[in-house]
C-alpha cells in the first residue's frame, strides 16, 4: 500500500498553487507599474476586507509587522502589559517588546489550545492596555467570554489570526473579533503570498493611523517626501498581492482540503486510546491549519522524540509550541517565572504535542503513511 513513499519527504506544510495564480503573478510582473502599481494590493485588500466582513484590509509585509502596527495604533508603549497566551509562536509576542511593553503569558484551555479567558482575567493589572488572543492551529478560543473580559476592564483586543483564514465562531469569521485582527501569509499557510500579512479593522481611527506608521511616517496624499515622524517601512510587493488574491478567490476551495486532510486523520487515529486530535466546539469552524495530536503521558514519548522517529521515516514533523514563558528569549524575564508556576495546562499538553504533515499536497495514501509511522512508534497501540 505503501510504496515507493517511504522513500518520499513528505513535508510539513505547504501550498496548493494553481494556474490562476501564475496568470495572476504574471500580469502583475508585467504590468502592475507606474499608474498601475497598486492595483493588486487594492484588489487583494478591499477582497480579503468583504470576506472578512470588515471595514478596513491593510496588505503587509508580515503578520508580526501587523502585530506591531496594531500596537503603536493603539498606543502601548513602555510602561503597558500585554497578555498573550503562553502557548504560540514567538511572533505573537516579540512585538511587545519592539514597542517598549512587557508581555505577560496567560494559560490556554485544555481542549481549544486557545487562550483561557480564566486565565486572561487573572492575568490582569493596573498596567494593561492590550490581549493577543491566537487562534492556534486553524482553532477558535472563547471569544465571548475573552470579550465579555476585555470589555469589562478596558482592554483592546488585536485578534492574531495567523493561522487561522476561514475559521469561524458562531458564524463570524476569525480575525474580525478584536479592535485589529492580523494574518500571516507565509509558505507554510492555507492562503500564501510567500511571505506576507494582512492587518484589518473596523476603526477607522486605527486604519489612519496604521496607514502612516506603514509608511515611513507620511500621510497619503500629502506633500511628497514630507515625513511627519519616524516610522516604518511595511508594504507587500504587487507580485504578492497579486498570488494573495488569486488564493483568496479559491480560499473555499484551500479549506474545504485541510478539512479533508484532518478527516483522514481522524479515520486514521480517533479510535486509539490516549491520542488526541484537534478539537472542534459545535459552534465553531476549526481550518486545521496543523492537523495535531497530543499523547498522553503513559505512553512516554516526548515531541522530541517523534519528531526524531518521523524523520528517520522521511517524515517531517513538528513540536507542538513550548511555552514561552519556557524560552531562553524569555526565561529570565520577572513575568516568564510565574507563569511557569501558574500555567499548567500549557506545561502539561506542550511536551507530548506534535504537528503531523498538513500540507496542502496530502493525499489519504500520504496520511495512512504518516499514522502507521505514528502507531509503530507507540509502545502499545491501544486501539
Amino acid at each position: 500500500m505503501h510504496k515507493g513513499l517511504d522513500m518520499e519527504q513528505i513535508p510539513i506544510a505547504g501550498p496548493w498553487i494553481t494556474q490562476r495564480e501564475i496568470d495572476y503573478v504574471t500580469d502583475a510582473v508585467t504590468h502592475a507599474w507606474y499608474a498601475n502599481a497598486n492595483i493588486y494590493h487594492e484588489r487583494f485588500q478591499n477582497a480579503f476586507a468583504d470576506y472578512l466582513g470588515v471595514r478596513f484590509a491593510i496588505s503587509l509585509p508580515s503578520c508580526t509587522s501587523a502585530i506591531h502596527l496594531s500596537l503603536l495604533a493603539l498606543g502601548v508603549g513602555a510602561g503597558d502589559e500585554v497578555i498573550v497566551p503562553d502557548i504560540t509562536w514567538i511572533a505573537s509576542a516579540a512585538p511587545i517588546t519592539y514597542v517598549g511593553a512587557t508581555p505577560v503569558f496567560a494559560d490556554i484551555d485544555p481542549k481549544t489550545w486557545c487562550l483561557s479567558a480564566e486565565s486572561f482575567e487573572k492575568c490582569i493589572t493596573a498596567k494593561t492596555r492590550a490581549l493577543i488572543p491566537v487562534d492556534l492551529y486553524g482553532n477558535m478560543p472563547d471569544m465571548d467570554a475573552i470579550q465579555h473580559v476585555a470589555k469589562r476592564h478596558a482592554v483592546a483586543i488585536i485578534e492574531d489570526a495567523a493561522e487561522a483564514i476561514g475559521s469561524e465562531y458562531k458564524g463570524k469569521k476569525a480575525g474580525s473579533f478584536g479592535d485589529t485582527g492580523v494574518f500571516s501569509f507565509h509558505g507554510s499557510k492555507t492562503l500564501t503570498t510567500g511571505e506576507g500579512g494582512m492587518l484589518v479593522t473596523d476603526r477607522e481611527d486605527i486604519y489612519r493611523r496604521v496607514l502612516v506608521l506603514r509608511d515611513h511616517g507620511r500621510k497619503p496624499d500629502d506633500m511628497m517626501f514630507w515625513n511627519t515622524e519616524v516610522a516604518y517601512k511595511y508594504k507587500m510587493s504587487s507580485m504578492q498581492a497579486a498570488l494573495g488574491l488569486g488564493q483568496l478567490e479559491r480560499v473555499d476551495e484551500l479549506i474545504g482540503l485541510k478539512r479533508q486532510i484532518f478527516a483522514w486523520y481522524q479515520d486514521e487515529l480517533e479510535k486509539i486510546e490516549g491520542i488526541t486530535l484537534n478539537f472542534e466546539a459545535p459552534h465553531t469552524k476549526n481550518t486545521y491549519w496543523m492537523v495535531t495530536v497530543i499523547l498522553d503521558s503513559g505512553f512516554g514519548l516526548a515531541k522530541d522524540r517523534l519528531v526524531k522517529g518521523f524523520r528517520e521515516r522521511n517524515i517531517s514533523a513538528r513540536p507542538f509550541f513550548h511555552p514561552l514563558s519556557s524560552l531562553p528569549a524569555y526565561h529570565a524575564t520577572a513575568q516568564a517565572r510565574p507563569a511557569r508556576q501558574r500555567n499548567t495546562v500549557s506545561y502539561q499538553i506542550s511536551p507530548y504535542g506534535i504537528n503531523l504533515p498538513s500540507g496542502l499536497n496530502m493525499t489519504a495514501e500520504k496520511v495512512s503513511y504518516v499514522c502507521k509511522a505514528l502507531k509503530e512508534m507507540l509502545p502499545v497501540a491501544r486501539c
